[in-house]
């Protein structure tokens, strides 16, 4: 049986990035950029009105407090020229600044009657206001680099390069098999001795979250069936996630299946508390994840093990976050327990406090927390104010 840190070293052993894909700007928003994005042109363009009111020359403060207005530049408008040097432009946010000119002044340090602007001072000075041509960026540097995960700021540079295709990181296909003949679909009454299928839509939701599309599909307590699906979802998909049949019931026949389809198993069982029985494996360049039945050691394995893969084939480097625990904890089985927790903030510290439940199989208290603290195995006693790595349940960024 792996520690979690050899568990977590044997998914990252086998993961790699994922190949690339062009897909429309329209889409691109959460997902990886494949390739670098470089300026077509200069950034900003032009020189650039920062601020709506009116462009001189700056030599004229030295004789000068009024200025007749000969002409509006507005933002759209091709560049005009100050004929008369003695003279001034109003010009509009984002215009291109006028020829003759290099001096901006806002509305608010003006006033305007009968045609004239008057300063409030010449305490003004060349290329205020003024956005320069190139200054952020030359035609042809990188704007992005290869591994930029699109966000709505990023989304922004794409836009202004033109870019109408983006190459991004293939998601993956996945599959979520259910199992379990206890189960039965959501809309059905359940008999006492049934439960309604809930897990599934659970794991398809954290990869919604991660703005992947997955199916989901349920599979019979039943050997030769369960062989007979597997076999043909491992031609179709990329990876399969399961939840259930991983442990030592007599009716868990993942295991043993995956082996007779030439599955590689690389872990079956972690130290950890939820998620022991947590099972990896590999045929080629197919992925299978079996988690646990109960929902929380479904979900906490899939943001421990599963979405650490995930980030591999993104290309995104994994960083531990801390958060502060709230209350004295104590364990005393030698194992990595998974704190379920709800977050918060206070004096700059991330807080995480304990959510009281029942065990893996309590779905009830599961809703009610959006993180888990992994307290290492060496330890106990937990105090108050101690720190330790974070992980959470919900959509945060990587």
């Amino acid at each position: 049986m792996k520690s979690v840190k050899e568990a977590q070293d044997t998914i990252i052993k086998f993961s790699k990035k994922g190949a690339s894909e062009s897909i429309a700007f329209e889409d691109c928003l959460n997902r990886m950029l494949a390739e670098g994005v470089f300026a077509d042109r200069d950034a900003p363009p032009f020189d650039r009105v920062a601020m709506d009111g009116i462009a001189i020359q700056s030599e004229q403060l030295l004789k000068r407090q009024r200025f007749f207005i000969e002409d509006i530049q507005a933002a759209g408008q091709e560049q005009k020229k100050l004929k008369n040097p003695e003279n001034c432009l109003e010009v509009m946010t984002g215009a291109v600044l006028p020829y003759n000119t290099d001096c901006v002044i806002p509305y608010e340090r003006i006033t305007i009657d009968n045609g004239i602007a008057a300063l409030d001072s010449t305490a003004h000075k060349s290329f205020q206001n003024i956005h320069k041509k190139g200054v952020d960026a030359k035609k042809g540097d990188q704007l992005l680099p290869a591994g930029t995960w699109v966000h709505p700021g990023v989304k922004g540079v794409l836009a202004t390069t033109g870019l109408t295709m983006v190459k991004v990181v293939k998601s993956p296909t996945i599959m979520i098999c259910s199992t379990g003949d206890e189960l039965v679909p959501i809309e059905n009454k359940p008999l006492p001795h049934q439960i309604r299928r809930s897990n599934v839509y659970m794991l398809q939701a954290a990869l919604k979250d991660l703005n992947i599309e997955a199916e989901t599909t349920h599979l019979p307590d039943d050997k030769p069936k369960l062989k007979t699906a597997i076999k043909e979802l491992l031609r179709d998909y990329d990876v399969l996630l399961f939840s259930g049949a991983v442990s030592k019931g007599k009716y868990d026949f993942l295991p043993v299946v995956f082996q007779e389809l030439g599955v590689q198993i690389h872990i079956h069982g972690v130290k950890q508390k939820p998620g022991k029985p947590f099972l990896f494996g590999s045929q080629g360049e197919k992925f299978v994840f079996g988690f646990p039945g109960n929902p929380t050691s479904t979900l906490v394995c899939f943001h421990a093990y599963f979405k650490l893969w995930l980030k591999q084939h993104w290309g995104i480097k994994d960083i531990l976050t801390f958060g502060h625990l709230d209350k004295d904890i104590v364990f005393n089985k030698p194992v990595t327990n998974h704190l379920l927790v709800m977050t918060s903030t206070e004096d700059g510290k991330l807080l995480a406090k304990p959510i009281a439940n029942s065990g893996s199989g309590d779905w009830v208290h599961l809703a009610l927390a959006d993180a888990f603290l992994s307290l290492p195995s060496e330890q106990s006693e937990f105090k108050k104010g101690e720190i330790f790595p974070i992980t959470y349940l919900h959509k945060n960024s990587f």
